[in-house]
């Protein structure tokens, strides 16, 4: 029954205090490793090995990281909801896309664009107010699996083979790689990039599946289409060249009954990706704030889930 408390509590932390700004924390250490190992293993883009031991390393770091911190504290229940709560992203999400939602309610359109330049990597200076509307619902829906689902995902599996440690080194080593792949991944680095981005979309595959799934039947539970949902993820969701990244964006796009995708600039080139749910409206500002109802029904489902197997368990 610890595991429940610890991850209830953990999500109740980040729900209240979210990421706060100048609070150290180990997504940034994580992050000043990389660059580390990087700089001292980096040759040219055509070094498999090479970006295989950065990836190697950074693993046993984070899993050296929450380790110790554990045995130290001697599983201290406060240290365990730390781990979790640190690496969840459920409140950071909407914080980092209200500002671009207040903006576009107050017909501010320059300030809308300012703020989504901080979340996303497309270019936003010459966005409307729909184009800017469905790259912050696209940004959440892409997020809420490696970001929320994912992590309530690992937590229970380690909790299933370690029930003192497993939880928050198994939560750890997978936003370590996921870390791994945002900056470093395919990108400009070839194959040095392979094996961080390989690793990502091994991890992400089954969390990205049953979190298409919960966020349909969150959708449901917050007056979403639950058949439309299931249509599109079944349809769309293996459309982009990631094998992970559509499904929960399709999956929003059913439930909200709104058309995502499409193509965007990136740096001044044009970059084209199919449309999922072609056919349906295009999203309206409002829709913003149903995103962030499904995120959070989807979030407290995982949870629910994840403290019942944790008991069958």
């Amino acid at each position: 029954m610890k595991f429940a408390l610890v991850l209830c509590l953990a999500v109740i932390a980040d729900e209240i205090l979210g990421d706060p700004r100048n609070f150290p924390h180990p997504v940034k250490l994580i992050g000043k490793s990389i660059t580390f190992w990087h700089k001292i293993f980096f040759r040219d883009n055509s070094s498999f090995a090479r970006g295989l031991a950065v990836v190697v390393i950074t693993l046993i770091t984070a899993s050296f990281f929450s380790g110790t911190l554990l045995y130290i504290s001697g599983c201290n229940i406060f240290v365990e909801i730390y781990l979790l709560y640190s690496a969840l992203a459920w409140r950071d999400l909407k914080d980092e896309t209200a500002p671009v939602f207040f903006c576009l309610i107050n017909n501010d359109l320059k300030g809308a664009r300012k703020y989504l330049s901080f979340v996303v990597g497309r270019d936003t200076d010459n966005l409307n107010v729909t184009e800017i509307t469905r790259a912050v619902i696209e940004t959440i829906a892409e997020n809420s699996v490696d970001g929320v689902i994912s992590v309530i995902f690992f937590a229970a599996l380690g909790h299933a083979f370690n029930p003192e440690y497993g939880a928050c080194i198994s939560v750890w080593l997978f936003k370590a790689a996921s870390t791994l792949d945002s900056m470093l991944g395919y990108g400009s680095y070839g194959s040095y990039g392979k094996a961080a981005a390989k690793l990502d979309d091994v991890l992400n595959f089954m969390p990205a599946r049953i979190g298409g799934v919960m966020i349909i039947l969150s959708g449901a539970l917050t007056g979403g289409k639950l058949r439309e949902g299931l249509r599109v993820f079944m349809n769309d969701r293996l459309k982009h060249k990631s094998p992970n990244s559509a499904h929960g964006e399709s999956a929003f796009a059913g439930v909200l009954g709104v058309r995502l995708g499409g193509g965007a600039f990136y740096g001044g080139e044009f970059v084209s990706r199919p449309f999922l749910n072609e056919g349906a409206n295009e999203p309206v500002i409002a829709d913003i704030v149903r995103t962030w109802r499904v995120l959070d029904a989807a979030c407290g489902l995982a949870v629910m889930s994840a403290v019942v197997i944790s008991v069958i368990i």
